[in-house]
């Protein structure tokens, strides 16, 4: 009845045994990639999530220094010997105060902090006299160009002001 080539000498009872605990061993290994797998995800979101911040700051950046150059364009070629700042951030769209309307601003940008249309505004007595993120979020960026050189130091996007004479003003 015994073979004498037999290879496995173990009881038939013990080796559905062992493959009972063979299995267990890969489901073990399964899990342990699947947590090595999460970790890694993770990694890659939080990397993400920090690449898609540092686009929104250097569209924070173009955005506000469109207004920036918007508002110094309208004050510098006021048709009076008065120079005057916008009241509203519409009159950068058409400026009324020439026979032909004049456009400094070519839209009405959202703030890419907070998506919204809405900044806080800079203003001396009714006057515009520059832009800022409404965001609280804090800044990654700290080094600048000479332009926003006044932004060092700042921690938050709100300190980010976009002014013709940025730092003269506090909102």
């Amino acid at each position: 009845m015994h073979s004498g080539n037999r290879s496995d000498n173990r009881s038939p009872i013990a080796r559905p045994l062992c493959r009972a605990r063979q299995q267990g061993f890969g489901y073990l290994l399964v899990l342990f990639a699947l947590a090595a797998l999460g970790l890694s995800l993770a990694g890659t979101g939080q990397v993400w999530h920090t690449t898609a911040q540092r686009e929104k700051e250097a569209d924070l950046l173009f955005v506000g220094n469109q207004y920036r150059r918007a508002i110094e364009s309208y004050y510098k070629q006021s048709p009076d010997a008065v120079k005057q700042y916008p009241l509203k951030l519409e009159d950068l769209l058409e400026d009324k105060r020439f026979p032909t309307p004049k456009r400094h601003l070519r839209q009405l940008y959202r703030d890419p902090m907070t998506g919204s249309a809405d900044w806080g505004l800079l203003k001396v007595a009714d006057s515009i006299v520059g832009v800022y993120s409404t965001s609280d979020g804090n800044a990654l960026k700290t080094t600048f160009l000479e332009r926003d050189a006044a932004f060092a130091g700042t921690s938050r996007y709100a300190d980010w002001l976009f002014s013709p004479a940025t730092g003269a003003v506090a909102p």
